[in-house]
């Protein structure tokens, strides 16, 4: 075993949060972590890593040698354990070199740190997943999806020099265009064909099965199996999760109207190599997609005025807008409702309590005679909350302080209690599990049989094909194919996005 955890605990005030786990990694292997959001995955990953520590009796082995607990983030890497965690936990800050070398550089004499050398070897690490930009750039200038590559590449680089150890992966793909998913896989080929053991901890079942040979199964802080996956598929997966079978995933399909809500015309931006044009009727749910840096995010946020269009027209609810001049808070009082895909640093405020960031956008119905009235702002939240089943539903908490999924599913209430006049979505349901995704596709569904148009923009193409009307595929900065009716499925989103450029169809 290249990694042994016996009786790991971990308690937080009166919640225990982690009970007893017990968890074998094998030398070669892919490890599934499996469990809903709030069974104790990261917890267990953060005690691991060095970033909790564990209740006495926890006993830890990497490459067969007793490990001292708590661990410090140094000592894991130290033994061979290397951690890309669910936020990335990189300093934006610094640029990407100082990010992935930092306290690793090679030194000449003097002391000396041959900066060309460094530059050269990061570069190539970096295009090896296909990303190819300055390593000298800032992490806070970079986009979501290259953030994660840069987590990953550096986690990668730690192993180097190392005989036998275990890579840590908290939800590694959930920045990942199906492009940037596929050059993790051979990373992960490649790193236990070495000889190190790789555990992966995902909400999405197809990566489970298609990567892993054993699965570990946690529900609610508890392991409850340890079985190999050539035993198990996708259903018997979200059975050992939930602990029961699951209602079908997708809510049953809508019929949208004619009238048009929402109407883009001539969008211009970065990125977007052709104006987009988009409208969009009552009810219906639209999906943007594409490979990464083919723009389908970009005219999402320029839709909401989070980025900034150089040209075009919105039109929503009788109104026209400008859109080089739209801002988010002029989109938000015209009625859009924006949801990004990183809660934590565009969506919330992760140290601030679920019920400052819910009632956020609504906080002047709330205020009587120029005072807050917190104790029915709080009452609403909570509300809220158990509306949208958030564990826990407690509108103290900080909102970091929630698993991923029962973040999104705030900030999802969040938006909805706005009662928009369209809603704007990127990849909704990242990191979340399956049980809640659930609770997401019917909440979404729901929101636009009541009138309300939707748009997401997503690299979930199987989600795309079974909750759109329509699908606007990407490529090189401008719309390739609309898909819908018997062309909408997920392998024709797939081919639309692969196609040559040769080839491809307008």
């Amino acid at each position: 075993m290249v990694l042994s955890a016996r009786k790991m605990s971990k308690q937080f005030g009166p919640r225990k949060v982690l009970r007893d786990v017990d968890l074998d990694l094998r030398g070669g292997e892919v490890h599934g972590l499996l469990g809903q959001n709030g069974s104790g995955k990261s917890t267990l990953v953060k005690i691991l890593a060095g970033y909790h520590a564990p209740e006495p009796g926890a006993e830890l082995e990497i490459g067969g040698q007793a490990v001292d607990l708590p661990l410090s983030a140094g000592d894991a890497v130290e033994h061979g354990l290397a951690v890309v965690h669910q936020d990335l936990a990189l300093a934006p800050s610094l640029s990407i070199l100082e990010n992935l070398r930092i306290g690793r550089y090679q030194t000449k004499a003097g002391w000396r740190i041959p900066w060309r050398d460094e530059a050269r070897r990061a570069r190539a690490a970096l295009s090896s997943f296909g990303l190819d930009v300055s390593p000298y750039k800032s992490v806070e200038d970079l986009r979501e999806v290259e953030r994660a590559i840069v987590a990953i590449v550096r986690a990668l680089e730690q192993l180097e020099g190392v005989d036998e150890g275990a890579l840590i992966l908290d939800e590694p793909t959930a920045y990942l265009p199906r492009d940037g998913v596929e050059h993790l896989f051979a990373a992960i080929h490649e790193v236990t064909g070495r000889g190190f053991g790789v555990l992966l901890v995902t909400h999405r079942l197809e990566e489970v099965t298609a990567l892993a040979d054993r699965v570990t199964v946690l529900r609610n802080g508890a392991r409850v199996a340890t079985a190999e996956v050539s035993g198990l598929d996708e259903d018997g997966l979200v059975e050992l999760i939930v602990g029961r079978a699951l209602e079908e995933l997708f809510p049953p399909a809508h019929h949208p109207e004619s009238e048009v809500v929402l109407e883009v015309e001539d969008l211009q931006g970065s990125d977007l190599t052709a104006p987009f044009s988009l409208q969009v009727r009552r009810s219906e749910i639209v999906g943007l997609t594409g490979l990464v840096g083919t723009g389908y995010e970009r005219a999402l946020y320029m839709m909401a005025g989070a980025e900034r269009a150089s040209a075009g027209k919105l039109r929503l609810g009788g109104a026209t807008h400008d859109a080089a001049r739209l801002d988010p808070r002029r989109a938000l009082a015209a009625g859009l409702a924006l949801l990004p895909a990183n809660r934590l640093v565009n969506g919330g405020a992760g140290e601030a309590t679920l019920t400052e960031n819910v009632t956020l956008p609504t906080l002047p119905s709330f205020v009587s005679k120029t005072r807050l009235q917190k104790a029915k702002e709080r009452r609403a939240t909570h509300a809220l909350l158990r509306d949208f089943s958030v564990e826990p539903p407690n509108p103290d908490l900080p909102l970091a302080s929630l698993s991923g999924g029962n973040q999104q599913k705030a900030l999802m209430a969040k938006w909805f209690s706005t009662g928009p006049q369209a809603l704007l979505m990127h990849e909704p349901t990242q990191g979340v599990d399956v049980g809640a995704r659930r609770q997401l596709f019917r909440r979404i569904r729901d929101l636009a049989e009541e009138g309300t148009p939707v748009v997401m923009a997503s690299a979930e193409y199987g989600e795309l094909a079974q909750m759109c009307d329509r699908v606007f595929v990407f490529r090189d900065g401008r719309v390739v194919s609309v898909l819908s009716g018997n062309d909408l499925t997920e392998d024709r989103i797939v081919q639309q996005c692969l196609l040559d450029r040769g080839s491809a169809a307008a």
